[in-house]
């Protein structure tokens, strides 16, 4: 190789890197954008016979700037996780999880629950 390609190649380099950076950082921090609101119910599970009539909701939800159980606000702490307490009504419960992230998508998870 002679001196001229091979400074010519290394111009390249220098021009593309900063390039290719710039877009991992962009990809990296564009990743709540692309996933979108997410929920995790931890307890109780999906059509599962409940004993007690007054329980606690437990989850964690990721990219999320609102968070509602029964169209009711609740809160995250600093790492995504929720703790809230829910009287059920005698016989068949519908619980109802919704979120919104900051760019207006939604995700709604919807549990079904026997109080006996």
């Amino acid at each position: 190789m002679t001196a001229s390609k091979t400074q010519s190649i290394f111009k390249i380099g220098i021009i593309l890197l900063p390039i290719a950076l710039f877009a991992a950082f962009g990809a990296y921090n564009g990743k709540d954008f692309l996933e979108g609101p997410e929920i995790n119910v931890e307890f109780p599970s999906d059509r599962q016979t409940i004993s007690n009539s007054y329980i606690e909701i437990k989850g964690s939800a990721k990219n999320i700037s609102k968070i509602t159980l029964n169209g009711r606000q609740i809160f995250t702490d600093k790492n995504g996780f929720f703790k809230e307490n829910l009287l059920l009504a005698s016989g068949y419960n519908i619980i109802q999880i919704e979120a919104s992230d900051k760019f207006g998508r939604n995700t709604t998870k919807q549990l079904q629950a026997v109080l006996k």
